[in-house]
């Protein structure tokens, strides 16, 4: 990132699929305010990357529904939303798609162990590694997650008002990019890029990940309407 912003890094409880009282607790959305409160003066860009997302959305939409605007008691001015699991219509839900996320759950995290290891580890014990994760998060763990994505629908995308950038990985198997097309599609300012990656852009495109970025918060917040206040500050998640 560019000089002059400074970044929070939330260790969100199902992040590398640790377990704890996510799997069972109340809504997931209660971690993600916990740590913007957390932020002095504020989150202005907040990045999230795959079931964080829509853990963010539906906290935003919760807000929404009680009246409070969220941007503003947060300070959000503007998203990055990162690989995202969204379909637009229910009807884009059927039994197929719930057997694909059953049964090839592991190969996202799959993609996550051999990025992390550069590539080194050997096939079989990656795979096995895999197959651990996916037992560690186990069927409640799994369900949060589809829950999530199910609910997408629903949510009500035209009341995130504020600009959003949105990132998708050209060959993402468990959410490609028509997902994050359709994300921005019913988005009020969205626009949305596509990089020859897979699930984990920021880590397979780094310098092209944080150019991007860099870019989209210059723009953003060229117009800063808190003149004389100190650096803007971006709170990163990659789950």
């Amino acid at each position: 990132m560019a000089d002059g912003h400074e970044l929070w890094a939330a260790q969100l409880p199902w992040r590398d699929g640790e377990l704890g009282d996510w799997t069972h607790g109340p809504a997931l959305g209660g971690w993600i305010a916990e740590a913007l409160r957390l932020v002095p003066g504020g989150a202005e860009v907040l990045v999230v990357h795959s079931m964080a997302v829509n853990v963010l959305m539906e906290l935003i939409d919760q807000e929404l529904q009680r009246g409070v605007d969220p941007f503003e008691e947060f300070g959000i001015r503007a998203l990055v939303l990162v690989s995202p699991f969204y379909r637009s219509s229910t009807e884009d839900f059927d039994w197929d798609a719930l057997t694909y996320y059953v049964t090839d759950f592991h190969l996202i995290l799959e993609e996550g162990l051999h990025l992390a290891s550069e590539g080194r580890l050997d096939p079989d014990i990656q795979r096995a590694m895999a197959y651990r994760v996916r037992d560690r998060i186990g069927p409640y763990g799994w369900m949060r997650f589809f829950g999530l994505y199910l609910a997408t629908p629903l949510l009500q995308t035209g009341r995130i008002t504020v600009p959003t950038l949105l990132v998708s990985g050209e060959h993402d198997i468990g959410a490609p990019p028509r997902e994050g097309r359709a994300l921005a599609a019913d988005l009020p300012d969205a626009r949305h890029l596509v990089y020859p990656t897979g699930h984990f852009p920021m880590i397979e495109r780094p310098e092209q990940f944080a150019a991007d970025i860099r870019e989209f918060v210059n723009s953003t917040l060229a117009d800063d309407p808190q003149p004389g206040s100190g650096p803007r500050t971006v709170l990163e998640h990659h789950s």
